[in-house]
């Protein structure tokens, strides 16, 4: 069987507490938000499903602290947290509602 580059033989990462899951969401949070502004997005390494579960709530948190959607997308590997697509609000006001159903 093949390892990932670096690893240990039988290593096993040991899985985020509540509370150091919190302290992680809230501590990447501000960092997350600074780089969206400047950049439009975060790319950062989440190759186990706590990494994965840790950023998705760090986005959540950056989409509260910015009143704005941000989305991320994780494959396995890493996570990108960006900027979601909001509708323009001319686009919106053009929008028909559909008609009723019979």
């Amino acid at each position: 069987m093949t390892r990932p580059f670096g690893a240990q033989p039988g290593y096993r990462p040991t899985p985020l507490s509540a509370e150091e899951r919190t302290r992680g969401e809230a501590n990447f949070a501000p960092l997350v938000a600074q780089m969206l502004v400047a950049r439009g997005r975060f790319r950062v390494s989440a190759d186990t499903p706590d990494q994965v579960e840790l950023f998705q709530g760090v986005a959540r948190r950056v989409s509260d602290m910015l009143q704005r959607p941000v989305v991320s997308y994780a494959n396995g590997r890493e996570i990108v947290i960006t900027f979601g697509q909001q509708e323009a609000p001319a686009l919106a006001l053009r929008r028909r509602p559909s008609p009723p159903a019979t």
